[in-house]
């Protein structure tokens, strides 16, 4: 557990997405072998390379100070110095006037530190070596005659263009990872592919979808296919089911009804209302049976959906009020199914309250339609079970204002879902009844 706490913070700063990962996969590795690379190899054997040439460079500096200190006079030092700095291209200046300068080198000149210890550690003579650049290398020495200035080429002591199989090393590395990336961008495409052909279906839509890829993909893409496949027939077998057992009942229950009809008695009456019921029921079963199975999804205003919703509310002088209608756009939706579910939502709301308020909102992800009423509302633990069907919620929910089989949430729940979203159930802030919420993806 403490393991797994440890590495939580850094899928912060992970990529989302399948070929962020894969480039960070291709590039991590690239740049951790150029820096183990750089450290170990170039830093060691330039390190290696410049101790060499200083060495051979101080015996040639050790060499001019014991011919310097050898001589007895002045005059004597300065020709016989000339004498050798000329042939070992030294640049020689005997004595120098004032204080030697501070050592000077550049903070990122790696092989100048290395030139400095080399040098010092050998030549316990030297005052300051001073590295202004690339070119030149300043080197003051205390001799009996004075300060003496030794001036050569940087190159005598350093290897020269170290940063070449640096470049070399980045450009091949850059070049390397991009040809892979191609390469493995081919064999990430068949499972984005994939996943969309997934998340399509998922929103209730079908699309075209050929196994490609991989062997392991094109497994997955065919369990796929077979589950899709599989679905669809059974909502189809259970679609026919219903659809043809709710046909078969109409006809004798509406020549029940229709017997019943021409009866006369006090008795009459209930037994009407019972085949009212029935009737009813079957309704319900029927459109369960349908789920989402209303049609292809079409460009659709929401807000105006809603609307029109309300207004057929309003002339069948329903209580429902228009609450905010925010946001503007088009969606694909399917709308008859869209619309069943929201008047499901509405006339559970008008069942078992006395007043219902439709509201829209949409943002640049979602579309919501919300249904609030001022009945009693359904328990927060009891509202996951409300979503199941055949489920009735005795003790939260008025039973008395009409027979029901626990359908019309189960109903609303699987239009959402066909559209790629959900049903969400709550309280109005305001009314202080159930609050009704059909989040559906853009």
């Amino acid at each position: 557990m403490s393991y797994r706490m440890s590495f939580h913070w850094l899928k912060r700063y992970m990529p989302r997405s399948l070929y962020g990962r894969a480039a960070l996969i291709l590039i991590l590795p690239v740049i951790t072998v150029q820096l183990a690379v750089s450290v170990v190899f170039i830093q060691r054997h330039f390190e290696g390379v410049t101790e060499q040439m200083t060495a051979t460079m101080m015996l040639d500096l050790q060499y001019l100070l014991d011919v310097v200190d050898a001589a007895e006079t002045l005059e004597d030092a300065k020709a016989a110095s000339r004498s050798v700095a000329d042939p070992l291209q030294l640049e020689m200046t005997l004595p120098v006037l004032g204080e030697p300068p501070l050592d000077q080198r550049r903070w990122y000149d790696l092989s100048g530190r290395v030139v400095e210890e080399t040098l010092r550690a050998s030549l316990p003579e030297i005052q300051t070596i001073v590295l202004p650049d690339n070119r030149l290398v300043d080197v003051w020495f205390d001799t009996k005659f004075g300060t003496m200035e030794v001036e050569f080429q940087r190159r005598r002591v350093s290897a020269s263009n170290p940063h070449q199989l640096l470049v070399w090393m980045v450009v091949l590395g850059v070049f390397m990872t991009l040809i892979a990336y191609s390469f493995l961008r081919n064999q990430l495409r068949p499972i984005k592919r994939l996943s969309a052909a997934a998340a399509e279906y998922g929103r209730g839509r079908i699309v075209p979808y050929h196994p490609s890829g991989a062997n392991e993909v094109r497994s997955a893409g065919h369990a796929f296919l077979e589950m899709r496949n599989r679905i669809e027939r059974q909502t189809q077998t259970r679609t026919m089911m219903l659809s043809g057992v709710s046909h078969d009942l109409r006809t004798p229950l509406t020549r029940l009804r229709l017997g019943l009809g021409l009866m006369d008695g006090d008795e009459v009456e209930p037994l009407i209302r019972d085949v009212d019921d029935m009737q009813h029921l079957l309704d319900a079963f029927l459109d369960f049976a349908r789920g989402d199975a209303e049609g292809d999804p079409e460009p659709v205003d929401p807000i105006g959906l809603a609307q029109t919703i309300l207004s057929d509310a309003r002339r069948m002088n329903q209580a429902v009020e228009a609450g905010e209608m925010s946001g503007e756009g088009i969606v694909a939706l399917r709308p008859l199914a869209i619309r069943r579910a929201v008047e499901n939502l509405i006339g559970n709301a008008l069942r078992y309250g006395a007043e219902a308020r439709l509201s829209v909102t949409m943002s640049q992800r979602t579309v919501i339609f919300c249904v609030e009423d001022d009945g009693p509302g359904i328990p927060a633990d009891q509202r996951e079970e409300a979503l199941h069907p055949f489920t009735r919620l005795d003790p939260a929910r008025n039973q008395d204002r009409g027979s029901g089989v626990g359908l019309g949430l189960s109903i609303v729940a699987d239009i959402a879902r066909a559209h790629g979203g959900v049903l969400r159930l709550g309280e109005s802030p305001d009314l202080g009844g159930l609050k009704a919420e059909i989040v559906l993806a853009r």
